[in-house]
């Protein structure tokens, strides 16, 4: 598949979250969310009733976690890629969840939703900066791991469309962890961030931050959440992750920190 608006629905999978709580639809050769989407599902402390707002929700994962473990909860996602709205909106309708899919760039949203608030902003940019790595062969993969729009625009957007108090949660690569806390520019207190390490022992490649619009509590590093048990990777078939990843990845346990 070349381009994600090409024979979507002949090549795609529909893959299990949550033990099977959720089935999504997913392009087979395009962008695939995995654990980062639940991960980040996880850390947002939503609360019945709230808000919720993903920028740039592609196939509508993560969005869906948070939804499927947290009731009544009123949903948003913004996605620049037609094909990978259309799957989001079908994914949520298939699983039994209410979610508003937009289509739109972060760094000019339209309108209407400008003009909205949110408790929650949820947010899994894009990894890699502008020339970094090598480009993929598919539009779609490339253009959800590769910026086109700079990290500091999807902090703003974030930020503007959070209502006073309400919270802030990005995922990222550890390497680019300064660069967002430098994005935020004061603008949010109360941050926090839990590295997220492999195993035991090795360097945190990817990073949880939250942050709260208006607080002015001081930054707090986090103990880190060591994903797999092991010095190493076992066999293909054999699910190693630690007794917190599991409850996490597989039965929909929050992420407190």
């Amino acid at each position: 598949m070349g381009h994600p608006t090409e024979n979507m629905v002949e090549n795609q999978t529909c893959d299990a979250f949550l033990n099977g709580r959720l089935h999504i639809r997913q392009p087979r050769r395009g962008y695939r969310a995995g654990s980062d989407s639940v991960l980040l599902a996880a850390a947002v402390p939503a609360r019945p009733g709230d808000r919720v707002l993903e920028l740039g929700c592609g196939a509508g994962v993560a969005i869906l976690c948070l939804g499927a473990r947290v009731p009544g909860l009123a949903l948003t996602g913004v996605e620049i890629q037609p094909a990978y709205a259309a799957l989001a909106r079908r994914n949520g309708l298939e699983n039994g969840l209410a979610l508003d899919v937009v289509e739109g760039d972060v760094a000019a949203l339209p309108p209407d939703l400008r003009a909205q608030s949110f408790d929650h902003v949820m947010v899994n940019p894009p990894y890699l900066g502008a020339g970094q790595g090598t480009a993929a062969a598919d539009r779609g993969r490339e253009r959800a791991w590769r910026e086109e729009t700079p990290l500091a625009a999807w902090v703003d957007t974030a930020i503007r469309r959070l209502r006073p108090g309400g919270r802030l949660t990005f995922i990222m690569l550890a390497a680019r962890l300064p660069e967002l806390l430098n994005c935020l520019d004061g603008r949010v207190g109360n941050v926090a961030v839990l590295p997220l390490a492999g195993r035991v022992g090795a360097d945190a490649g990817r990073v949880l931050l939250r942050a709260r619009k208006g607080a002015r509590g001081p930054f707090r590093l986090a103990a880190p959440l060591v994903l797999h048990e092991g010095p190493q990777h076992g066999a293909d078939d054999t699910d190693d992750y630690s007794a917190r990843a599991h409850a996490i990845l597989r039965k929909g346990a929050a992420i407190d920190f």
